[in-house]
């Protein structure tokens, strides 16, 4: 280590640029495997979700009466309803105010997330409907230093006791600021509408083992309470219907592994990224596995230069053993060099990683240290003993007599892990390419729409008001905001551009054809707004008295779905309402590029009015010459006429639309640094490992010079054996490079084919720093003095 400081210097960067990447891994891999894991109840709880249509879209959500059927299942211990979202409103206290995070549950919510109460009990947490329970962290807020419980504060227009403050002990898939028990009435509203999909529904078995047997429970009763129904309903037996629509189809998810594994996002936490997870920790055991190998690589080349010591020290009674031990120490002073600087890395790091995931990750934790451990042994193991025990084995005298350079002992394993070296970066360079093409189709892709002046406002309408009503005071914020200077426009839609936060509903056409469409409510000059186009027909328009009655638009997808070449002036079944079509709407992408567009159908709020109760989002075109301005007085108007209580919330659409796919660009950004982690490490053991190589020759360089040979083609000598590996390398990497990144570009509805460009990039970069890193070290090989090298000859 003394005597070869900079290649050693070498050797421990990559090596702890390996172990920092796989760190990063085991964080990432820690923090998600820690969901629900303080839950005692993690195995017995399920989570219920329904196959909606044929073509496979489930939903985490549920019936309001089917409830009421499968608590009197003998398997099952309990059932809780509740929402799958947070609603993020004002809780009021004495003036104070706060935007809190707030489930809305049955009462038996603490038994299923037994969160540890600091004041108040689980049983009384949620005793009635005036009951709110509070997080430790939002008490502090809204009372300070004063007892919470038995408080009264005031939510959604309503006055709620506190009469529990909980700690949540760890990450959790439901982890809200506060809960209230308010579903009831909700429910008891919904209590015979078998076609509402509204709510959802957590079950506790007694036995998890028994799960199969609740589900077919679960299917008779659908069958025989809802499907019955329906098949009344249009007319035909309950056989006739189920051979049509097919059996319900339910699923049960364990709560265990419910953020990885789940089909469907059903909880407020959002689900885990598993195939992310896995790519994170295959990279990383791939950086890895490149940095043992660069270091066996170059401590078994480095060997050759102590070769001498070694049989010095034979003669003088040192045992194989003792030589073993002694480079095996040399490894363990490495290794822990190498964990402390890769420790400092990811230290160092740590922010921008918590960032790019969105986490808060730290490196202390019991779990953690004992991965390290092992990390240690591993790393101790692989890259100690071979080169220990291949040093060892040198004979003494063909040592003493200086012939073991000539020895081919050991080469072939040095090339071989070249060439894994070489293949692991043609991996990363022709990926990173790939995953580059892919964002960038996705930045570039035509929408279907332009949001660049368009910003979207969350308009936090009153509870319980009557949806003509709700409609009634849009109009009135529209007109108002349509006087300020600057305003190009004001539109509104209930659903979230950008989003998958959208109200969904099937439609029948033709008496055997049932889709189901994305309902989009909307006002007149939406579309042209968003500057959406027609394909066939007209928009709605306020002209036209039919257009707030019985008139419908249709997008293209729904279109082919109905096998209808001209869908205008036919007649749909939406909810029982004959709807007319009169016009086709051209496909834009609803929650982004990377997913399918999925059927539309478009209505104006007066048609289907209780939609107006998704009124949520207010659209404002503004000028783009004065947008700061304009936007500063919608600010004014809205804090001080529309919402009083919170300051105004909006973004740009484009910007919507940009955040879908920001994960991919993250994925892509990470690829791109792994990949210049990894050409660093590769290059730092080619350069260490060519320097070796031709210092080994030098007496063969100084005698070829000699005799007259030129220096283009000593280069072409050393430069060769490079080639040839690097090529092998390619070769090897090209097939697992296709076949991965095509499984990842999968994952997108709209993707690119992979090409040769990629493998064609990819193997001219690897070639060309190979050859700068030989070549550079071969010239300065040929510009020696030879009679350095054979004044002793």
């Amino acid at each position: 280590i003394k005597n070869n400081k900079f290649f050693t210097l070498l050797n421990a960067t990559g090596l702890s640029l390996g172990i920092a990447g796989l760190v990063f891994a085991i964080l990432y891999w820690n923090d998600e495997q820690s969901y629900n894991a303080w839950n005692p109840e993690k195995d017995n709880i399920f989570q219920m979700s329904n196959l909606i249509t044929a073509d496979g879209m489930i939903w985490a959500n549920n019936v309001a009466p089917v409830g009421q059927y499968i608590k009197e299942i003998p398997e099952i211990e309990q059932i809780c309803y509740l929402n799958t979202w947070y609603g993020e409103d004002i809780i009021e206290y004495n003036g104070k105010k706060g935007k809190t995070k707030v489930v809305d549950s049955q009462s038996s919510f603490f038994s299923f997330f037994p969160f540890q109460f600091i004041s108040g009990s689980i049983q009384t947490a949620l005793k009635d409907n005036t009951s709110i329970a509070l997080s430790e962290e939002a008490a502090q807020k809204l009372f300070g230093s004063e007892e919470a419980l038995g408080k009264q504060v005031k939510y959604d227009g309503k006055n709620l006791v506190v009469r529990g403050v909980y700690r949540i002990p760890g990450k959790s898939s439901y982890a809200p600021a506060a809960v209230t028990n308010m579903i009831d009435t909700r429910l008891k509203g919904d209590a015979d509408q078998w076609g509402n999909y509204s709510y959802g529904l957590l079950l506790k078995l007694k036995d998890p083992s028994q799960i199969d047997l609740v589900k077919q429970q679960i299917v008779n009763i659908l069958i025989e309470r809802r499907s019955k129904q329906f098949a009344d309903k249009e007319g035909v037996t309950l056989d006739e219907f189920i051979k049509k629509n097919g059996k319900p189809t339910i699923f049960l998810e364990p709560l265990a592994t419910a953020r990885l594994h789940s089909i469907v996002d059903g909880y407020p936490e959002g689900h885990g990224n598993y195939q992310f997870l896995l790519i994170m920790a295959g990279l990383s055991l791939l950086i890895l596995i490149l940095s043992i190998v660069n270091y066996v690589n170059l401590a078994t080349a480095n060997a050759i230069k102590r070769a001498k010591e070694v049989g010095v020290r034979k003669i003088l009674g040192a045992s194989k053993a003792n030589i073993v031990k002694q480079f095996i120490f040399e490894t363990v002073i490495m290794t822990i060099f190498s964990i402390l600087l890769a420790l400092v890395i990811v230290e160092l790091a740590l922010p921008y990683y918590n960032d790019f995931l969105s986490k808060t990750l730290v490196i202390h934790s019991s779990q953690f240290y004992l991965q390290l451990t092992a990390i240690f042994i591993i790393v101790l193991i692989v890259a100690g003993i071979f080169p220990a025990i291949y040093v060892s084995n040198f004979e003494t005298l063909k040592v003493l007599k200086g012939n073991f350079t000539r020895s081919k002992s050991g080469i072939w394993v040095r090339n071989s892990m070249l060439i894994v070296q070489f293949a692991i970066a043609s991996f990363f360079i022709t990926g990173s390419y790939i995953v580059y093409q892919q964002v960038n189709y996705m930045s570039n892709k035509d929408l279907g729409l332009h949001g660049e002046q368009v910003i979207e406002i969350e308009y936090r309408r009153p509870q319980d008001e009557d949806p003509k009503l709700i409609y009634s005071r849009y109009l009135t914020i529209k007109q108002e905001l349509q006087k300020i200077n600057g305003v190009q426009g004001v539109s509104a839609g209930a659903f979230s551009l950008g989003n998958n936060d959208n109200s969904s509903s099937s439609f029948n056409y033709n008496g055997g054809i049932d889709i189901q469409g994305q309902n989009m409510g909307i006002d007149f000059e939406m579309l042209d707004m968003l500057q959406v186009k027609m394909a066939k027909g007209r928009q709605l328009m306020q002209k036209y008295s039919s257009d707030t009655i019985d008139a419908v638009l249709i997008n293209e997808v729904s279109m082919k779905m109905m096998n209808e070449k001209d869908p205008l002036n036919k007649i749909i079944d939406w909810n029982s309402r004959k709807l007319k079509v009169v016009g086709v709407v051209k496909d834009f992408h609803l929650t982004g590029p990377q997913s399918e567009i999925p059927p539309m159908i478009f209505f104006h709020f007066k048609t289907i009015d209780w939609m107006a109760y998704n009124l949520n989002k207010v659209y404002v075109k503004v000028n783009p010459h004065d947008m700061e301005g304009t936007i500063a007085a919608i600010d004014k108007y809205w804090t001080t006429k529309v919402d009083t209580e919170y300051p105004l919330n909006y973004s740009f659409v484009d910007k919507n639309y940009a955040r879908t796919y920001a994960g991919y660009i993250k994925q892509r950004n990470l690829f791109s640094l792994l990949n210049l982690v990894v050409i660093l490490i590769a290059l730092f053991g080619l350069f260490a490992l060519a320097s070796y190589s031709i210092q080994r020759k030098m007496k063969e360089i100084a005698i070829r010079k000699t005799l007259g040979a030129a220096t283009k083609v000593l280069l072409t000598e050393l430069s060769k054996q490079y080639i040839v590996f690097c090529v092998a390398g390619f070769f090897i990497a090209a097939l697992p490079a296709w076949f991965l990144l095509d499984k990842w570009l999968d994952n997108f509805a709209f993707r690119i084919q992979v090409s040769l460009a990629p493998f064609i990039v990819g193997f001219t970069l690897l070639l060309f720093l190979t050859l700068a890193v030989v070549l550079s070290r071969a010239y300065i090989a040929t510009r020696v003095n030879v009679l350095k090298y054979l004044k002793y000859e």
